[in-house]
């Protein structure tokens, strides 16, 4: 799940460009086929967590999202062990929830799977009550870029789908996410989500101690001006540990912001890429990112951790 830049996404969606907001969206770029998405569905009542599980503070009372910004926490070999277990589970959770992702399944479908899974195994749906968001994951659709709640809206053929998954498991949180083809996705939508993998290998590789953070978001660059795509950049990595967001904050664009790696630093790697340009706005229920010009978007994100001689990528199972 992600972090905004200082909260700065605020801008509502225009009312004025409903209607004719798919030929404004498909005249600026190829863009491809897709369904679009323009309004929030209908959700489902919230779903209940056991009284066994371990819950973060902000399920008990409203919280608003963790600061990003200080020094970043170099984490203890325990710490380490434990955020090890928390990155596999929701490694499997969101695997298996891609396994979901089919023509007519309804997104409050694969949230309710991913709820009962991650409570089956004694852990806590991340997103569920974190600054008020409502489900236990994310599922962002085409043109949306991220936050996308799950509600009653059925998958379509040729839908692209980002599935963002964050457990919380013994007191520490794990976070990951993929984006997914539902059917026969066209070449544009195909390739926006094998470019966006490899952008997130790459920048994984070449994450070790010493590594300026900013490294990342100017590879990112380079390589969205080389596949002609675009970095959407309201949206950052963060760090992440026993707390769902801290620092440092890894920008997905070219900065010249300070800090650099050191062994024990966890953090997430996420960045959303677009096919159009990166001017988002949101919906009327305050978290739904769309892209302003139609365009579709997808996103991976792996946890890392620092190690000695490179990094650990710890939401991958084993």
């Amino acid at each position: 799940m992600l972090c905004h830049i200082q909260r700065r996404v605020s801008q509502k969606f225009p009312q004025h460009l409903r209607r004719n907001f798919f030929q404004f969206g498909m005249g600026k770029r190829e863009l491809g086929q897709c369904e679009q998405i323009f309004a929030p569905g209908n959700l489902s009542p919230e779903r209940v967590v056991p009284s066994h599980i371990k819950k973060p503070e902000y399920y008990y009372r409203h919280m608003e999202p963790g600061n990003t910004l200080g020094t970043p926490e170099i984490k203890t070999i325990e710490q380490q062990n434990a955020m090890r277990l928390s990155g596999q589970l929701a490694a499997r959770i969101l695997r298996e929830c891609g396994e979901q992702a089919k023509i007519g399944r309804t997104t409050d479908e694969i949230d309710a799977f991913a709820h009962e899974r991650i409570i089956a195994a004694n852990a806590y749906p991340s997103p569920l009550r974190y600054a008020g968001f409502p489900k236990s994951i994310c599922t962002s659709i085409n043109n949306v870029a991220c936050h996308g709640i799950p509600d009653d809206r059925g998958l379509v053929d040729g839908d692209i789908i980002n599935i963002d998954v964050t457990v919380y498991l013994n007191g520490f949180h794990g976070d990951c996410s993929k984006t997914y083809l539902v059917g026969n996705v066209d070449e544009r939508g195909r390739f926006l989500v094998d470019s966006t993998r490899e952008c997130l290998e790459k920048c994984i590789a070449i994450c070790s101690p010493g590594v300026p953070f900013n490294k990342i978001g100017c590879l990112i660059e380079k390589f969205c001006q080389e596949r002609q795509l675009e970095s959407v950049a309201a949206f950052i990595g963060h760090g992440i540990g026993n707390y769902f967001h801290g620092p440092p904050e890894i920008y997905h664009f070219h900065n010249d912001s300070p800090g650099e790696m050191k062994p024990g630093m966890t953090f997430t790697i996420e960045p959303i890429l677009s096919l159009g340009d990166s001017n988002i706005a949101l919906l009327e229920d305050g978290w739904t990112a769309i892209s302003l010009d139609g365009a579709r978007s997808a996103q991976f994100e792996h946890t890392i951790l620092i190690t000695e001689t490179g990094c650990e990528v710890l939401t991958k199972e084993s």
